[in-house]
C-alpha cells in the first residue's frame, strides 16, 4: 500500500475515535458556539456527515470509471442545512449519522486500488490526484477538529 494511501487511511480510522470520544462532552459544551457569533460545536461536526456522504456516492463511484464526475454541491446550501439539523438534533443522533458516513468512507478508501492513487483527477476544472483531494479533506478536518478542541478543551487533536 503506498504511504500516501497509509496517511489518508490513519486520519480517517484517528478521526472515528476522536469523535467517538465526543459523547462524553456535556450538552452544554455540544450546543457552545466555535466563536461568538459563529456555529455550535454540534454545527460544525454536524456539517461534516453530508460531505463525507457526497465523498461517497458522488466521487469515489466515479474514480474508476471514465464517466465525468457530478458537480458538486452549493456549499453554503449544504452546509447550513446540516448546521439546521445538527442544532435540531441530539448529539448522540448527529454523532452517529457522522460516524457511520465516517466508517463507510475509511471503508471505501481502503478499498481503493493503488494506481487510482497514482491518477490524475478531473473535477470540474481541476485537475488534481487522489492523494491531494483527499488532504484537502484531511485538512478540513483538522481545521474543524481543532475549533472544537479550543471550545470544549478536553480532547486534543492531532
Amino acid at each position: 500500500m503506498q504511504s500516501e494511501k497509509k496517511q489518508i487511511i490513519m486520519h480517517y480510522e484517528k478521526s472515528i475515535l476522536w469523535l467517538e470520544r465526543l459523547s462524553d462532552v456535556t450538552d452544554k459544551q455540544w450546543r457552545l458556539p466555535i466563536q461568538q457569533g459563529k456555529w455550535t460545536v454540534a454545527e460544525v461536526i454536524g456539517h461534516l456527515s453530508p460531505w463525507d456522504e457526497f465523498v461517497l456516492h458522488e466521487r469515489i463511484p466515479f474514480l474508476s470509471t471514465q464517466e465525468q464526475m457530478p458537480k458538486g454541491p452549493n456549499v453554503e446550501q449544504m452546509n447550513d442545512k446540516a448546521a439546521s439539523i445538527s442544532r435540531l438534533q441530539s448529539m448522540e443522533q448527529t454523532l452517529q449519522a457522522l460516524l457511520k458516513n465516517r466508517r463507510l468512507l475509511l471503508e471505501a478508501i481502503v478499498h481503493l486500488t493503488d494506481e487510482l492513487w497514482q491518477q490524475r483527477l478531473q473535477i470540474g476544472r481541476s485537475e488534481l490526484t487522489l492523494y491531494s483531494y483527499f488532504s484537502g479533506l484531511v485538512e478540513h478536518d483538522r481545521h474543524h477538529f481543532s475549533q472544537v478542541q479550543n471550545v470544549i478543551g478536553e480532547m486534543e487533536w492531532k
